[in-house]
This record gives structure tokens, sequence and C-alpha cells, in this order.
């Protein structure tokens, strides 16, 4: 199970980066999406599932997984071997567990959710800059046509990928939060429940333009 979770979760967090990529591509540099599909999307795939196999095989091959808050995650374990006269450890024995694993599967985990948080809000605020140009130009110089169509379609693309980087924020946001503002209560609760809803939120994202039609085709509905 720890395995499966850890695959999805950094699965997520690199899929959701790939599809702000895409979509940066086809509105800001004028890619087609057959171009994309080439050039991009096999080895994209490729390394992602390279990349989310090693960070979960990896740890299981060097036996380091350890139960931790009802998980077994890439951790150690350690036990006291000497205590103080407050009953305090003062010196602990590594147990089971490689350290260097512990610390370069934190690096990696921290490291690779920043990367996605930061590309996914750039790329967002670069497409949104990019059709607001689109915008200004358009009722500037009142274009019609192929070109009117176009700069219609990049404000749906541009919609589409705020709600997907709105489901990031929205999975992961608050284990980022929690890692470094300390609450009263363990946040534990919070992250574990929502960034398995990532997968729900991004179906929802993706069904999104087919509702929105079918409001419009069909007037008084509330889908």
């Amino acid at each position: 199970f720890t395995q499966t979770l850890k695959f999805s979760s950094t699965q997520n967090q690199l899929y959701q980066t790939a599809i702000s990529l895409n979509i940066l591509l086809l509105i800001v540099f004028g890619w087609k999406q057959e171009q994309f599909a080439k050039k991009v999307e096999k080895p994209m795939h490729v390394i992602i599932l390279t990349y989310v196999l090693s960070i979960a095989v990896v740890p299981l091959l060097y036996e380091s997984y350890n139960p931790a808050c009802g998980f077994c995650v890439p951790a150690t374990i350690w036990k006291c071997s000497i205590k103080d006269e407050n009953d305090g450890c003062t010196l602990a024995t590594l147990v089971r567990g490689k350290i260097r694993i512990d610390y370069l599967m934190r690096i990696l985990s921290v490291a690779l959710l920043l990367i996605a948080l930061i590309f996914c809000t750039v790329a967002m605020v670069w497409v949104y800059l990019h059709v607001k140009r689109q915008e200004v130009r358009t009722q500037r110089y009142h274009f019609r046509g192929s070109a009117q169509e176009k700069f219609r379609e990049s404000k749906r693309i541009r919609k589409i990928l705020f709600f997907y980087t709105l489901s990031l924020y929205i999975a992961f946001g608050p284990f980022v939060f929690l890692s470094f503002v300390p609450l009263p209560f363990s946040g534990w609760y919070i992250y574990r429940t929502l960034i398995p809803l990532m997968g729900f939120w991004n179906m929802l994202v993706y069904f999104l333009p087919n509702c929105l039609k079918y409001q419009k085709d069909h007037p008084g509905t509330w889908l």
C-alpha cells in the first residue's frame, strides 16, 4: 500500500507539471497538439514512470521502509542505548533503516513538490499574461474570423490550466503549509485526506468543458 501511495503521489505531481507544460507550449509557443505528442509525450511518460518506480522501489531494496504513524515510509528506527537521570535519551542506536536513504527520499520528495508548485504557478501566470495581451490586441485591432476563434480557445484553455493548478494547491498546499507552520493539533489528517483526492479534482476539471457545453445547450440546468 505504501509503495502505491508513494507511486501515485509522486506521479500526480509529475503529470500535473506535464499538463502545465503542454498548455504552456500550446498557448505561448504556438505548438500543435500533434507536435507535443510526437516530441514530448512519449519521452515524458518514460521519464515519469522510471522516476516514480525508482522512488518507490529503491528504499525497498535497501530495507528502508519502516512504520511511522500507521504507514510504512522510508525512515529510520532508533533505540535508546543510554538514558540520563531525567529518563531522557543521551545515546541512540540505529536499529533499522539507512540514514542516507531517509535523507535522500525526504530531499527528493520536498524538492519535487516545490518544483511542481513553482513550475505550474509560473506556467499559469505566463499563459494568463499571454492571453491578456491577445485580448488587448483583439480589442484594439478588432480581429475577426480565425483570430477571434483562436483567442476564445486560448481563454478557455487558460481557465482549464487555472483549475488544474488549483487542484495541485488544494492537494499539496496544506502539506507544504503544515511543514513550516506548527499547529496546536496534528495536520496529518488534513493532507492525508486531500492528497488522494487530487485525481477527483482533476476529473472535475476534465469534464468541466462538457458540463459548460451541456449548460449552454440546455438552459436552466445546473449541471
